[in-house]
Parts: C-alpha cells; structure tokens; sequence
C-alpha cells in the first residue's frame, strides 16, 4: 500500500514537473523594441511583437530575435585612394532600423557584418572618384551619396539606413606637411596682396587730395586776379573821372587844379624816393611845405566835384 501510495505521489511530481516545463516553453515574453519570429519544423510562420505570447510547445520554437530600434554600425577604419593617387584612412559610422523582421531575418545571414561591408565597400567607390581636394571639402556630398547607395542596397533586406557620417578622412602625415605648407604660401600670398592693395588706395587718396589741393588752390587765385582786375578797373575809372574834374577846373583858370597836379607829381616823386633800397637818410627841401599845402586844394576839389555830383 504504501509502495503504491509512493509511486502515485512521484508520478504526480512528475506531470507536475513536466506541466511546469510545458508552460514556461508555451510562454514567451517579447520586450519592448524587439521582434521575435516563430518557426515551426525549421519554417516561419509568424511573428511576435512586444508583450505575451503562447506557442505551441515542442512545435513552435523562437527563430530570430530582431532589434527594431535605430542602432549604430560602427564602420572600421580603411585605406582609400583617391582619384589623384592620394592614400587617406576614412572611418565613417552607419545608423540603421530594421523595419521587416522577416526580411531582415531570412534574406540575408549576419545583417551587421553584410552592412560593414557593404558600407565599408561604398565608401571606397565614392571616396575613389573624387580628388583629394574634393574628397576634403565636400564631406556633405559624400555622406549624402553614401546613404543614398547604401539604403537603396539595404532595401530587400528590410533596413532603413537613417544616416551616414564619414568621422574623419586623415591623409598621410607628409601630405599633411605638404598641405600646412601650401596654405601657409596660400595665406602669405594673400597678405601681400592685400597689403600691395593697401597701398595703391593710399597712394589713390593721396593724390585724389593733391588734386583737389591744386583746383583750389587755382580757383583762389583765379577769384584773387578777377578781384584784382576789378579793383584796378574802378581805380582807372576814379583816375579818368579826376583827371577829366581838374581839366575842366584848369580850362576855367581854377589855381586849385594847378596845385592839386604839382603836389600829385612832387608826392609821386617821394614816394619812388622813399622806397629805395640804398636810402636811408631822405632831404626835403623847404619849398615842400609849400607844395604840401597845396594839398588841401586837392580835398576842395574833391570835395567840390563830388559834393556836386551827389547833389
């Protein structure tokens, strides 16, 4: 009895056991982010998103576990020549997103290690057909038709390639050298130039004031000899009109104009006198206070002929 009580109680234990292991292989809990295929005798036959899950034990086994969040490849560095015979080391990183499971799960064996290779390849179709220059200033157009190429040729495989980043393209250290000089002529060429350029301005302004000194300086002259011209024409004008007063002064036997003509002369004559260079002592003789009184006949004439023209 108690034989038959032990061996009931161990086979319970055992259904126990294998309904425990039953329905931990019929539970499958998928995380957030991931994809799971189901495979039944070695054949796909669906497809498990995030959350729980209950296959058929024994039957149903979990093929391929996809991550469908956006990953980062990173790209290993490599040699690439370029164009113009240039060797540079490029290192470039890759980001994709599987957007088929099952594409991504059976169209292609080791998803990461055929993108590395296919970017790594196109990298040095792109990079090759472009001079060193080019290949230096144009990282933008080279990341632009990396991606391009590269998600075109993911396409069957159920990827979306989101970007492509060439990290660094580093030329040899003597072309670098190279390089360093070239700019630095570069940059010694263009402060010459512009200091050559400097100069011609500086000299243009210099010249454009001396222009304009000398127009000036020919219109004051210009302005001073009109004035001049101007001034002695009224003086001509002041001469003739007096020399017409004391003619009609003389025809009319007025001894005042007689006067006022020898103290014109005898004041003319001290004058070219007293500017002489060699003088310096100067005689007058006493008939000169005579002929300086005549003087004030000149005032009365003047002030006759004038005074009669404003009347």
């Amino acid at each position: 009895m108690d034989q038959s009580l032990l061996a009931s109680n161990m086979s319970a234990i055992v259904l126990l056991i294998l309904a425990f292991v039953v329905i931990l292989t019929a539970i499958k809990i998928v995380p957030q982010g991931y994809h799971y295929t189901v495979e039944r005798f070695g054949k796909y036959t669906r497809t498990l998103a995030p959350g729980l899950h209950f296959i058929v034990p024994f039957v149903d086994v979990i093929g391929r576990k996809q991550n469908m969040m956006e990953q980062v490849l990173d790209v290993d560095p490599q040699i690439v020549i370029s164009s113009d015979n240039a060797q540079v080391t490029t290192d470039a990183v890759c980001f994709f997103q599987v957007l088929d499971p099952v594409k991504s799960s059976y169209e292609v064996n080791d998803l990461e290690r055929a993108m590395q290779n296919l970017v790594m390849t196109n990298i040095r179709s792109v990079l090759g057909s472009m001079e060193l220059d080019e290949m230096l200033s144009n990282r933008d157009r080279i990341n632009g038709a990396l991606l391009l190429k590269i998600d075109e040729a993911t396409d069957p495989w159920g990827v979306k390639v989101t970007r492509i980043e060439i990290k660094d393209i580093a030329p040899p250290q003597d072309l670098v050298d190279s390089m360093a000089r070239q700019m630095k002529a570069e940059r010694e060429k263009r402060a010459i130039i512009l200091e050559a350029e400097g100069e011609r301005e500086a000299a243009i302004k210099v010249a454009e004031g001396e222009k304009q000194a000398a127009i000036l300086k020919a219109e004051g002259q210009l302005e001073a000899a009109k004035r001049e011209a101007e001034a002695r024409e009224r003086l001509a004008g002041a001469e003739a009109e007096a020399t017409r007063l004391v003619s009609e002064s003389i025809k009319e036997g007025d001894q005042r104009a007689i006067n006022y003509f020898v103290a014109q002369k005898y004041m003319d004559a001290l004058g070219k006198l007293a500017e002489s260079d060699n003088n310096k002592i100067m005689m007058i003789p006493l008939e000169a206070s005579n002929m300086l009184g005549s003087i004030a006949g000149i005032a009365e004439i003047a002030k006759d002929a004038f005074g009669n023209k404003q009347g």
